[in-house]
């Protein structure tokens, strides 16, 4: 017998600021294609709990800290931190309308509908590399999760994030003893280079075991006091 492969569905497909944006449904899953780059899905999101729970514990009991998520994605991160009561002010920032609205009143909504009904929750539409240089707000862990890593990043304009410009803005908005969380598709110890020359403390790699391949890895490390 012939096996039968369930085909993926487009659901959504738009031009957005910086490219075409795609959701489909896969079977059961839902996935999100930005250019053509399979950035993620439904399936899992253990190592986008992590993310979180990993800057949540280098707080060490800060009482209701303030978080920045970098990234809407398909949702993972923002439920599993408002799930949460522990942590205080949550801000999402995310880049693509597309990703938002179909959060909002789109199929994403099962994911995260509890989550962006919390009233800690605020969402800004706004690229993560203007926003961290320009924003006045400060917070307590900044969770990256906007590419499949330092080094694969969705847009060219991302690399940027991961330069030493880019991690001293985003040790600005972090407070004293702050929090930086990065996800990524498999470690980089070059990148924990890249911390540290950058005065970021207590650099380190968590990873997340996967069925195929080499591990999902978040690299954390905490802005000096």
């Amino acid at each position: 017998m012939t096996a039968v492969y369930d085909t993926p569905v487009v659901l959504d497909r738009r031009d957005g600021p910086y490219g075409e944006v795609v959701l489909r449904r896969h079977g059961a899953l839902l996935q999100i294609i930005a250019n053509g780059c399979f950035l993620m899905d439904t399936s899992d999101g253990r190592s986008e709990r992590l993310l979180v729970d990993a800057a949540r514990t280098a707080l060490d009991g800060r009482p209701e800290p303030k978080l920045l998520l970098g990234g809407l994605g398909v949702g993972f991160s923002l439920a599993h931190a408002a799930a949460d009561p522990r942590w205080g002010r949550i801000t999402v920032v995310e880049r693509e309308p597309a990703v938002i609205g179909w959060h909002r009143d789109g199929p994403l909504a099962e994911v995260s509908a509890g989550a962006l009904a919390d009233p800690r929750t605020s969402i800004v539409e706004a690229d993560l590399v203007t926003y961290v240089n320009e924003t006045s707000d400060t917070f307590d862990a900044l969770c990256l999760d906007i590419d499949n890593g330092p080094g694969w990043t969705v847009t060219e304009d991302n690399d940027s994030l991961y330069a030493p410009a880019g991690l001293a803005a985003c040790a600005r908005v972090l407070r004293p003893g702050g929090v930086l969380a990065v996800w990524s598709a498999e470690p980089s110890p070059e990148f924990e280079g890249s911390l540290r020359n950058a005065g970021f403390q207590q650099v380190r790699t968590e990873e997340v075991p996967v069925a195929r391949g080499v591990p999902d890895a978040v690299h954390l490390g905490v802005r000096p006091g």
